[in-house]
This record gives structure tokens, sequence and C-alpha cells, in this order.
């Protein structure tokens, strides 16, 4: 069965039942669902995508995904378990397939989570078990465009799809190469995460420099909005800060003046999101 899994084939269909018609391929016989589409008849030949589901049962659909074997394309991540990886919707009804573990960032803060999104193909291990294999960079750089100077200063949404020592890698949602060095974002983002990001720069291969950091118009409201994701990431939803914190501690952790930060939490308690007490600020429940 395995050099049938994950891949496009055209099988003949052998029987039906009420619910389902059989397809047979090199004598494997797989389960389509009478759902999907038209009638069939047997003896007719037929194409579709073969794999196997949570039950461990052999399914074919004509529904192909655009995620196969050789072929790459984004999944939403719809589960993480430390354990085992990150689960990635393909697009089959009974079937998400996991990315291992072993191709996760080390620190499992950057790991992905549910909501975020993934570049993968499949493969097929030698006990017919099909796992989600990340894109790596000459995938991302084939697929993508050049940027140029004209796209100074303009906001991209994109995905994070490389984390490394140097700074996050992305690709916009209209195929550009995007650069976030650590110095133009207030946190490391995730793997799969989708920022919004402004150009700042074009480098010589086409890939854009781009910042997660706001405009010097912006950085009020903006201080404002990036304590607020510290507090929500935080799993107290709590922070050891408040306005009479020491100014060197405030911009060691936020890379803010403590004028700012005070402007920040002035914002966030007038919108009545946080509270302050003594030596800390929380998320209002």
């Amino acid at each position: 069965m395995n050099e049938l899994l994950g891949q496009v084939f055209t099988g003949l269909i052998i029987d039906e039942n009420e619910t389902m018609y059989l397809v047979q391929k090199n004598g494997v016989t797989f389960r389509l669902a009478k759902t999907e589409e038209a009638p069939h008849e047997i003896g007719e030949s037929i194409e579709g995508f073969g794999y196997v589901n949570q039950k461990k049962e052999a399914i074919f659909t004509t529904e192909i995904p655009k995620v196969r074997i050789g072929h790459y394309a984004f999944g939403e991540v719809t589960d993480v378990r430390r354990d085992l990886g990150a689960f990635v919707n393909i697009g089959l009804p009974d079937k998400d397939m996991v990315v291992s573990l072993d191709e996760m960032p080390s620190m499992k803060e950057l790991w992905p989570k549910k909501g975020d999104r993934l570049m993968i193909s499949l493969r097929v291990d030698e006990k017919d078990r099909m796992w989600g294999v990340l894109a790596d960079e000459a995938i991302f750089h084939s697929m993508s465009r050049t940027g140029n100077s004209e796209m100074q200063n303009e906001n991209k949404k994109g995905t994070i799809y490389r984390l490394k020592v140097a700074g996050s890698y992305l690709i916009t949602e209209d195929f550009y190469l995007g650069f976030v060095h650590p110095s133009e974002r207030y946190q490391e983002p995730r793997l799969g995460e989708v920022v919004e990001a402004r150009v700042i720069g074009v480098r010589p291969d086409g890939v854009l420099n781009m910042s997660l950091k706001p405009r010097s118009y912006e950085m009020i409201n903006d201080d404002a909005a990036m304590v607020l994701t510290m507090l929500q990431r935080n799993a107290t939803h709590t922070l050891p800060f408040w306005d009479k914190s020491a100014p060197e501690e405030i911009k060691e952790t936020f890379g803010i003046s403590k004028g700012q930060f005070k402007r920040a939490i002035g914002h966030l308690l007038k919108e009545k999101l946080i509270e302050q007490s003594e030596g800390e600020i929380r998320l209002k429940s």
C-alpha cells in the first residue's frame, strides 16, 4: 500500500454498498464515500487520492488535496501535542497530518499554535504512517517573487516559516520573502504565526527587510498593544511591572522608555483591559 498513499492515482471500482464504493489498485482496496459526487458504476476507472484515516482504514477521495507527496501547500494547525508534534488540516474530513516534533523549534514556546499555518508536503514511513514535512528554504525561494525599492514602507501580512538566531523569515500573502532582524520585533514570533510587517528595505537578492515594530507616530497605541500581547501570552496573564517599576527594567523587557510604558498602561487601564496593583499588571477578567 505504501506506494499509493499520499499520491494521486487511478483505481478501478470493484464493488459497492449503500454508503461506499470499493476502489482497487495494485491489489489494495480503498473505500470511496458515496457522498462525494455523482454516482459511479462497477468497472469504472476513477482518479483520486489515497490515504489512511484515523481509524486506520484505506480511504480514496476524488477531492484531491493540494498537499501531497512532492506537492507543498499551506495547511492550518488544528492541535499541538508536545510528545508528537503539530497536527495540520490539509482538507481531508477524517485525517490531519502530523509534523513531527523533530521538525519543531527547540524552544517549545516557538512551536506553532492552533490557527497558525505551516507549508507542508507528505511522506509515508515503512509502517504506512503518513507525516507532514515542512517546506525547506529551497521550496520557499522557488515560489517567491523578487522585491524592489518601490515597496518601501508597505505593510504586508505574512507567515513565519523559518526561525534563526539571526532573525525570522516570512513569506507574504503575495509571495515575497521577508526577513525580520531581532532589533525589529518586540519578541520572537512562532513558527507558522501570521504577522503584519512593514517593508523597511530590500536586500540585493530581492528579500524584503521587514519590521514588526510600528512607525514612530503609531508608538503610543502600539506600545499598549505590545504590552497587552505580552500579557495575553503569559500563562498567568500577569507581568511583574507597574508604573513605579525601574526605567532600566522596563527598557530591558519592553524596549521602550518608562514614559512610553506609563502611557501604554494608562491607555489599557482607561480601556478597562488591565488592572494594576502594587508590583504588577494583569489582564482584566
